[in-house]
């Protein structure tokens, strides 16, 4: 049994799952599993703005938690440790809401061909947030139409994950409820 290390991720090579070192997953554009989180509350939708030390996508704004899962960790697992280690959460429920695949460049020769299982929290009272500096550089609640209208009007601040997901899987995400209610 391989151990867990944070460097080596499950992906796809010749058809097999495998511990694979995530940097290599990316450069060599492999089919990977991946965890992505948003936190709503009401209409609004966390952001965090990826920290410059990242090695793709720097400084862009991402959803509230964005991660790949350690080989062997669940994915469940892996949303409820990623929003505590990126951004200090605790205490969320994250709900499965779908898995979906995309491949995109996110520059420099890399690429994201990722299988991503989306989950939903709740925010329901308030809870401190203490961003990890090395992960995320800013933070930000905004309201779900204003959030398509920024990403309309300025695509290039936003990672390509955030795009994908607004543009084709938003109603499964979000739900009908936060859509409908948040048009003008």
């Amino acid at each position: 049994m391989t151990e867990r290390r944070p460097d080596l991720i499950p992906a796809w090579v010749d058809g097999t799952l495998t511990p694979v070192d995530k940097l290599r997953a990316h450069q060599e554009g492999l089919r990977h599993k991946a965890v992505s989180v948003f936190v709503v509350r009401g209409r609004e939708i966390l952001m965090q703005r990826r920290a410059m030390g990242k090695y793709h996508t720097p400084g862009l704004w991402a959803n509230t938690c964005c991660t790949h899962p350690q080989w062997r960790e669940a994915s469940d697992r892996c949303a409820v440790r990623r929003l505590d280690e990126e951004l200090g959460l605790t205490g969320l429920h994250p709900e499965y809401r779908h898995t979906l695949e995309y491949r995109a460049d996110v520059g420099d020769g890399l690429i994201e061909h990722e299988v991503v299982d989306v989950y939903l929290a709740h925010m329901i009272a308030p809870l401190g947030l203490a961003p990890n500096p090395a992960e995320v550089m800013e933070t930000r609640w905004v309201d779900y139409h204003d959030l398509l209208a920024e990403v309309g009007r300025h695509p290039e601040r936003f990672t390509p994950w955030v795009k994908i997901y607004l543009a084709d899987y938003a109603n499964v995400i979000f739900g009908p409820d936060l859509i409908v209610s948040s048009r003008p």
